[in-house]
């Protein structure tokens, strides 16, 4: 059993040591390895475990034994190990915010951020009460809905949040008297790797596991008829196959994919301040993030000086690596990602595009380094209006009436997040009801909360994460119906 949330036998991880992937409660060494690159430098990290179709039915194997005890654990002892859990990630914050700022490329605050979050959703989601509803109780009978767990949850990692999203996944899961398989992204695997290992500490064998590999072991994951819920976090393409394998199965699964968030900004509002926090949610992470603004709409009547206020701001950011004092902005996390960022670059030239600020790609000899950059006024139809590009270029866009504005920023497949800027609150809150998308701001973005549910709308995802809704994406429903007279 886990020890007591109030005296929990905790050693802390050797972060020297080796980076390996868990399988019911040991070290599952590989034949084969590979490593990840640090962003900022692209000098070579540790070597991983490069994990085989034996290793998944190996950990799904352990994941069904450990599941028949595990769901059957009270639910406080299930949350008094998630609390220790969280002490214990607590206590190592400097050694995860390192490594994760050496495997991520984010800058020390944002580093600092994430790990406090990881820690804050552990905590968090234990103090959402799973229900029990009585829907009906009469002399003849009870009528109760229960939320009972699935059984192996495998949850797949992107790579710009590994900490954040792992945790987030995780607890969850736990909670619910689920076990759990973590598969970190190949391209940041060291922080998901040594989550799951400090879990061992916490949680029975076969309970947390993880296994580290390539993109093969994805699509093995989703099509193996041993696991028996998805949770994912990446792109709506590959979601769309995730999905698509999940269904042989009938696999439960959440999704939550790409974005391509529109903040409206009201001719009302203070120009220099609301530009400041427009161009922080816009370049975020140098743009990796699903939430980061995609499309910013300014009144035309203070188009000029909010575009001027933004580029100002904009040129007190320091690009660099992320593990140096005073940088703000890291590279792009991977040349994957690079490259296809680049794509955009390359149709300012061929579109004509005018540039506000930045608009140019050093050489990637030292790091994935791309300088903020801001489009001014492109066609509405253009390929850095219509999709997301995940990186740090956003199109500045200006319009002139609400009814014109609201259907240019619902004009997307996608429908993740939006935010309406204005001073005249009930104005801005009758706007955001008429947004499609699963989280709206007012007067700021990316205010994420463990309590509040988190899914998109449209092809941004299946389902929602954290919250109420959240924990029982992770259960099956059951009524049972309880005749209070015995039949003769």
């Amino acid at each position: 059993m886990a020890p007591s949330a109030t005296e929990p036998s905790t050693n802390a991880l050797d972060f020297q040591g080796g980076f390996v992937q868990i399988i019911n409660g040991k070290s599952a060494p590989t034949a084969t390895t590979r490593h990840g690159i640090n962003p900022a430098t692209l000098k070579a990290k540790a070597e991983v475990p490069l994990a085989t179709k034996e290793d998944l039915d190996n950990a799904v194997a352990a994941g069904k034994a450990a599941f028949k005890t595990w769901s059957k654990v009270p639910y406080e002892e299930r949350k008094a190990a998630v609390l220790a859990f969280a002490d214990a990630l607590e206590k190592q914050h400097a050694e995860f915010r390192d490594l994760l700022i050496s495997e991520q490329g984010k800058p020390i605050p944002q580093a600092d951020g994430e790990t406090t979050a990881a820690v804050a959703w552990l905590r968090g989601m234990a103090n959402i009460n799973i229900p029990e509803d009585v829907i009906e109780d009469d002399e003849r009978h009870t009528v109760i809905t229960r939320y009972v767990p699935l059984g192996v949850v495998a949850a797949i990692i992107p790579w710009n949040f590994p900490v954040l999203l792992t945790t987030s996944k995780m607890a969850p899961a736990l909670l619910t008297g689920n076990v759990i398989i973590v598969k970190p992204s190949p391209f940041t695997p060291y922080c998901g790797l040594k989550i799951v290992e400090l879990a061992q500490q916490f949680f029975p064998p076969g309970v947390v596991q993880s296994l580290s590999g390539d993109d093969n072991l994805g699509p093995w994951l989703t099509s193996h008829p041993g696991i028996d819920k998805i949770s994912f976090t990446g792109s709506t393409q590959t979601g769309k196959l995730v999905m698509q394998s999940a269904s042989k199965t009938l696999k439960r699964v959440t999704l939550e994919l790409g974005g391509n968030d529109p903040a409206i900004v009201f001719p009302d509002v203070d120009v220099d301040k609301v530009a400041e926090k427009v161009a922080l949610y816009s370049f975020m992470n140098s743009g990796q993030v699903c939430l980061n603004l995609k499309r910013i709409y300014v009144h035309e009547s203070i188009y000029e000086q909010f575009r001027d206020a933004m580029v100002k701001h904009i040129k007190a950011y320091t690009l660099g690596n992320g593990a140096e004092a005073g940088v703000t902005h890291g590279p792009l996390q991977n040349s994957m990602q690079y490259d296809r960022v680049k794509t955009f670059f390359d149709d300012i030239e061929k579109q004509g595009w005018k540039v506000a600020v930045g608009g140019k790609i050093e050489p990637a000899t030292n790091g994935y380094y791309i300088a903020p950059t801001v489009i001014d006024r492109p066609p509405e139809n253009s390929r850095i209006v219509v999709e997301e590009p995940f990186g740090p270029i956003v199109p500045l866009l200006s319009w002139s009436t609400e009814e014109e504005v609201i259907a240019r920023a619902n004009n997307t497949t996608m429908g993740l997040g939006a935010s309406i800027w204005s001073n005249d609150i009930e104005k801005a809150a009758k706007i955001g009801r008429e947004m499609e998308a699963g989280t709206v701001w007012i007067n700021t973005h990316f205010e994420i909360n463990p309590n509040v549910p988190f899914g998109g709308h449209k092809e941004s995802g299946i389902g929602a994460e954290w919250g109420i809704n959240g924990i029982k994406s992770f259960c099956n429903v059951q009524s049972m119906y309880v005749n209070k007279h015995v039949v003769s």
